[in-house]
């Protein structure tokens, strides 16, 4: 007798792979929005440009002529760094601080005009027809992997870079906001920002510096999505709106929250691409509505207290 197992564990298989790698990219990108929205109050609609812009230099970058093969992974991570440094400091004093304590639709309206400012810039710079430079992936090849007593040929950039790259920020996030004294500055300007200031803390820098770490962690998702992808205008758009899902469902504040509730939503999509593709789009929504349902705070999230 045929199980279901036995005619689609190949396919199960490559769901699980893609759904980590896919995750991966996600919490990346997630992970800096969350860290800015916790400090600066901001919920910055353009971060998901940086995503894109990320992307597209590190294509840019990667595909210069004499490059040695072995390069073609530091320049993803130079661009990513490029990006965040270039980008983030100008946008955080020309823009960001003249919006603070402002109201919540006024930010969202005034990050959302950056947002469709740096999407024309995109188009300006690169096109509008497909970007695409995958030296990385076929540069490390590809392993076989087992499952369910097949074999899966998948992608070692995929598979061990990607998840290790997430993993390796994650911890290092953690650790440096948790045993640094910068970190604790940063956690202390989250938690009570008027108590920090009051305590000598200057929260310009403290804003500056977490803006332009979550613009590079934001760059560099881009960065590590690149070779795996082609390019096109809209990538950036479909990788905010997945990582409000993120934090929302996680919960604000969470780092590790976002790590697993990114796994969580990365792989419910990617099921739903093998076995589902018409619940491609919605699946992540679904799983974002029906945790909020129960717990409005996000699965991580502590349940504040009004104040009246």
């Amino acid at each position: 007798m045929i199980t279901w197992f036995d005619e689609n564990g190949l396919l199960l298989g490559l769901a699980l792979l893609d759904g980590l790698a896919y995750a991966a990219l996600v919490f990346m990108v997630s992970v800096g929005l969350n860290l800015v929205f916790g400090v600066l109050r901001v919920l910055n609609v353009a971060h998901g440009s940086f995503y894109a812009i990320g992307a597209y230099a590190a294509a840019s970058l990667g595909g210069v002529a004499g490059l040695p093969l072995w390069a073609c992974l530091p320049v993803l991570l130079a661009a990513a760094v490029l990006v965040g440094l270039v980008l983030g400091p100008v946008i955080e004093r020309g823009l960001l601080r003249r919006i603070y304590g402002e109201e919540p639709v006024i930010q969202l309206l005034v990050t959302f005009a950056l947002f469709m400012v740096l999407e024309d810039a995109q188009k300006l710079i690169w096109g509008v027809q497909p970007v695409s430079n995958d030296v990385a992936v076929r540069w490390l090849g590809t392993v076989d992997v087992p499952f369910a007593g097949d074999v899966i040929p998948f992608t070692a950039y995929q598979l061990f870079l990607l998840p290790g790259v997430a993993v390796a920020t994650l911890v290092g996030l953690a650790w440096f906001l948790r045993r640094t004294l910068t970190g604790r500055v940063i956690v202390a300007v989250t938690v009570d920002r008027e108590a920090a200031t009051a305590m000598g803390i200057d929260a310009k820098k403290v804003f500056l510096l977490t803006f332009t770490a979550g613009a590079v962690l934001a760059a560099l998702g881009g960065a590590l999505a690149s070779p795996t992808t082609s390019l096109v205008p809209g990538i950036g758009a479909q990788t905010i709106v997945l990582s409000f899902a993120v934090i929302a469902t996680a919960g604000l504040g969470q780092i590790e929250g976002a790590a697993l509730t990114a796994l969580l939503i990365g792989l419910g999509r990617s099921v739903a691409v093998y076995f589902a593709p018409e619940l491609e789009v919605v699946v992540p929504y679904l799983i974002m509505v029906a945790v909020l349902l129960v717990r409005p705070q996000g699965l991580f999230g502590a349940a504040e207290a009004r104040r009246v």
